[in-house]
């Protein structure tokens, strides 16, 4: 059985979602996790692999175990059990035999808080990048809404594999309340980094240092160096995946 799940996590402690020798992640938790309930390896694939400092707050992964004879519901409390504290699962489902939670997704939303205050919060600082000086949120916006549509997005990231950097964004803006403003982001794919790079070059923006003109001139150019600074990694939450 192809099971689909929905995890959130607090990725401050990972070295990102992908299994990888140097570190604890995502994905070694959740297969450790599974293996010591179902007593049998089993392999997990996800939607994205967020990087190190990352969250999810709806992560879709698909894995296939052979010998269970509960629930669902009894999997994803069995999993919850074992778990370490900033990992759950949310959700479990039985998918179609093919299902791939990243091949398949039609889009995905990321979500970018930052903390505009002159003191830092330290109960926000997991979760939030903190910039002590004001930010115009109206430039920030309008450079925003020229994200949106298809575009060549080679000045924000560098595609997980292959040569294509052409993304088509569905929806994207700032909202929340001062302190905390947040950048929401809905496209049909990411490049590496795409959305800290966007928003590192957005606050540029909202501090005065470059022109919205600046931004439009920037994405145009595909060139990496003509954008802003990577925003830190703290900041960012996967927020939905939808298929």
């Amino acid at each position: 059985m192809r099971v689909r799940a929905v995890v959130a996590y607090d990725g401050t402690d990972y070295f990102g979602f992908q299994r990888q020798a140097n570190g604890p992640t995502v994905q070694a938790a959740l297969e450790d996790a599974l293996a010591q309930v179902t007593q049998s390896p089993v392999a997990v694939v996800a939607a994205g692999r967020t990087d190190s400092g990352v969250h999810a707050r709806g992560q879709v992964v698909a894995f296939d175990i052979a010998d269970w004879r509960h629930g669902l519901d009894d999997l994803q409390r069995a999993l919850n059990a074992v778990l370490p504290p900033d990992v759950a699962v949310s959700a479990v489902e039985e998918a179609a035999p093919d299902f791939h939670p990243r091949y398949d997704a039609r889009s995905r939303r990321y979500r970018y808080t930052v903390y505009n205050a002159p003191v830092r919060s330290p109960l926000d600082r997991r979760y939030s990048w903190h910039i002590r000086s004001p930010l115009d949120v109206g430039a920030m916006q309008e450079a925003a809404r020229l994200l949106l549509g298809e575009h060549d997005f080679a000045a924000f990231g560098r595609p997980p594999q292959g040569t294509n950097t052409v993304r088509r964004v569905l929806a994207v803006g700032w909202g929340g309340q001062p302190p905390r403003l947040t950048f929401d982001i809905e496209a049909n794919a990411f490049l590496y980094r795409m959305v800290r790079s966007i928003v590192g070059t957005l606050v540029s923006v909202g501090r005065g240092a470059m022109s919205v003109a600046e931004f439009a001139a920037a994405l145009e150019s595909r060139e990496r160096a003509r954008a802003g600074p990577t925003a830190p990694p703290q900041g960012l939450c996967l927020i939905e995946v939808k298929y």
